[in-house]
């Protein structure tokens, strides 16, 4: 939870979804209807009492809201120096932060990779520690970063990639089915660079989405694929080598 202006924010919304007034909420705590609105206001007092009164007339228990003020709660579009540096520096910390990004459950990501349950719920709580999930009871948890999440450019993270990870990677022959590698040069204006950009980024969060919708999916009937996206204002060594003395590069 973060402030009591969330909470208060929270249960304003559940009481235009159950389709109550202040007026119908007053008549069922008791409370004069200029007190309810006391309470919602701005500057008002909402004690936990209240709250739990609150709850009662809507069917929520408080464990139900305080997962109701989480989820609401903006998500992030990147980490910090700090964060990255802390998932970087253990690898089965890495591992998992890398499957809970993919919402692999605990079960999934036990099943998949040699770890014990001991060392998964680990780095669960230490992911929750570092504000990237919220840990839940059952070992679920929320993830707490946006759709369009980006590691930090030249963070401890993406170092980690291009590193240990790219060079494998990119020996492969991109050759077998639904496998693709192409890389294309081209000069476009400004706006339109943007505009592939952001349609790139489009496409990122389309693959996420199927990787969710396929979960469901008996486990034959799927496969491992990563996805990697780039463009960036660069011309290629063997071109550069050519090129002419003040050209545009």
């Amino acid at each position: 939870m973060s402030t009591t202006a969330d909470l208060v924010k929270t249960l304003k919304t559940e009481l235009k979804a159950a389709g109550l007034t202040y007026a119908m909420l007053a008549e069922r705590l008791g409370l004069a209807e200029s007190s309810v609105k006391r309470l919602f206001s701005a500057s008002g007092d909402l004690p936990l009492s209240r709250i739990d009164a609150v709850c009662r007339v809507l069917g929520l228990d408080f464990a139900d809201l305080a997962r109701k003020v989480a989820d609401s709660q903006p998500q992030l579009q990147q980490l910090s120096l700090e964060q990255e540096q802390a998932v970087v520096a253990d690898r089965q910390l890495l591992l998992v932060a890398i499957c809970v990004m993919s919402q692999m459950s605990l079960d999934e990501i036990l099943s998949a990779y040699a770890l014990s349950e001991a060392e998964g719920v680990r780095c669960l709580a230490q992911l929750d520690r570092l504000g990237i999930i919220d840990l839940r009871p059952g070992n679920r948890y929320h993830l707490k970063v946006a759709k369009g999440f980006r590691w930090l450019p030249q963070g401890p993270v993406m170092a980690f990639f291009r590193r240990e990870v790219l060079q494998d990677y990119f020996a492969g022959g991109f050759d077998g089915e639904s496998e693709l590698l192409t890389v294309v040069h081209g000069e476009v204006g400004r706006s339109m660079a943007a505009s592939y950009r952001d349609r790139l980024i489009r496409l990122c969060q389309d693959f996420s989405n199927q990787h969710l919708a396929d979960q469901k999916l008996p486990a034959d009937q799927r496969q491992p694929f990563t996805l990697v996206v780039g463009m960036r204002s660069w011309l290629m060594p063997a071109l550069r080598d050519f090129q002419r003395p003040g050209a545009a590069s």
